[in-house]
């Protein structure tokens, strides 16, 4: 086993770990009639208040560990020690998020004159296509896999290293087939598609108003192995860092967080200012889930608590009387990258609602787009409807640096980064797929 698949599992198994010793945590205090602090801890942990322990479980692990401890004090515990044989998790439990290197400090000012890079030159293929328009597109975190979902009311799955080989000149072994699965289990068109942090389990939301969960490792499975049926239009999802959560942008005006565990759904009643014909377009969740975002039809930005799911900030009017299509975070959590129908792509400042960057240079005011950073934060890149090309801007400079057409019949819809390498996908009203990957 290489040294990468070794680090894998450490880190999977702290991350079980840490759940394990919130889960006692909570119930410990629970049980000793301490509900005010098992409520806190269970809130500020993404810990279920309910969960299951057994009756003095973490005293009698910590009289264990002392014994142990006083015995042997030159020996180091193992963790795994800790974990009776029959010791079992429960399924969905999250890993510690891995810190991600930070590329670009949006906060230092800078003489931006002749500043910009040079995006690098890429090349793209037409990878598949499905039915009808492409509506959506999303990267597993590791850079592993992609799912795209379509107005065919199918989900497609694909494996990126054959996204790759497809690029290369055809092999003796005959043409690259990258798609693993496609599924068919929604009755209307696919909004949005999203990856579990840790398990290979991919989730998608539709117009039929069904947040679907899919388990990828099962080859023959066609249909979806947990089904929420919301109330709403399912417009966008994301998945809390922990994979115990997730969250739907619906046509509601305030965002459904759903726990994967028990399928219970929970409302913020701190919204009264937001007006009803507010459906969101789009929900994100920050790399630590302390925060989640929306982009909203009427206009707005917001930026929610990720634990007491009350709005901290509003920006209203963001872009102008027009939708905002898409709202996301920088890995600093310190900003938040945001598209709308009023041809325009901006950065605000979380901490103060401050317009921090304004690109411009590219209209899009039909389609619900989206702009996205590219892995290491240096580009924004977005859809020219009118000229069917993609813009790329330099994020820190804000000035154009690229046009490139975008080879679809007809403005791309959709533009999705690779969060691990310097590789996109577009996807069109033409039905198609296309791949790009930086020039070697």
């Amino acid at each position: 086993m290489d040294s990468n698949n070794l680090d894998l599992e450490q880190t999977l198994h702290e991350g079980k770990l840490y759940r394990y010793v919130n889960n006692l945590i909570v119930a410990h205090l629970r049980d000793n009639n301490l509900t005010q602090a098992a409520s806190a801890v269970a809130s500020a942990t993404m810990t279920p208040l309910t969960v299951e322990a057994s009756p003095n479980k973490l005293l009698d692990l910590v009289a264990k560990g002392l014994a142990v401890e006083k015995d042997e004090p030159g020996r180091e515990l193992s963790t795994s020690a800790l974990f009776d044989a029959n010791t079992t998790f429960p399924g969905t439990y999250g890993s510690i998020p891995a810190p991600r290197v930070i590329s670009v400090d949006f906060s230092v000012a800078h003489d931006t004159k002749g500043s910009s890079k040079t995006f690098p030159k890429h090349e793209t293929k037409h990878v598949s296509e499905h039915k009808n328009a492409v509506r959506c597109a999303r990267f597993s975190p590791d850079g592993r896999f992609l799912a795209s979902g379509s107005a065919d009311n199918s989900i497609k799955l694909f494996e990126v290293g054959k996204l790759k080989q497809m690029l290369l000149p055809e092999g003796k072994d005959g043409p690259v087939r990258p798609v693993m699965r496609t599924y068919y289990d929604h009755l209307q068109p696919v909004n949005d598609v999203d990856f579990h942090p840790q398990n290979t389990i991919l989730i998608s939301g539709a117009k039929d108003n069904a947040i679907k969960f899919f388990d990828f490792s099962k080859t023959t499975a066609k249909r979806a192995s947990r089904v929420i049926q919301d109330t709403h239009n399912v417009r966008s999802l994301s998945f809390h860092p922990s994979g115990d959560f997730l969250l739907a942008g619906t046509d509601h005006h305030v965002p459904h967080l759903y726990d994967v565990n028990t399928f219970q759904c929970y409302l913020s009643a701190n919204v009264q200012e937001i007006g009803v014909n507010s459906a969101i377009n789009q929900v994100r969740y920050s790399c630590t889930g302390g925060m989640y975002v929306t982009a909203s039809k009427d206009g707005a930005i917001r930026i929610w608590d990720g634990v007491t799911s009350n709005v901290v900030r509003s920006i209203l009017g963001a872009h102008g009387s027009g939708e905002a299509t898409s709202a996301s975070f920088t890995k600093d959590q310190r900003y938040v990258l945001s598209c709308g129908k009023d041809s325009s792509v901006k950065l605000w400042e979380v901490g103060t609602g401050r317009l921090v960057k304004h690109y411009l240079g590219a209209t899009h005011t039909q389609l619900r787009c989206q702009a996205t950073f590219n892995d290491t934060e240096e580009f924004v890149l977005c859809v020219d409807e009118p000229s069917n090309e993609i813009v790329i801007w330099d994020s820190l400079s804000a000035e154009r640096v690229a046009r490139w057409p975008s080879n679809h019949a007809g403005a791309p819809r959709w533009l999705e980064h690779s969060p691990t390498e310097s590789a996109f996908v577009s996807c069109g009203t033409d039905r198609s797929i296309r791949f790009w990957k930086e020039t070697p």
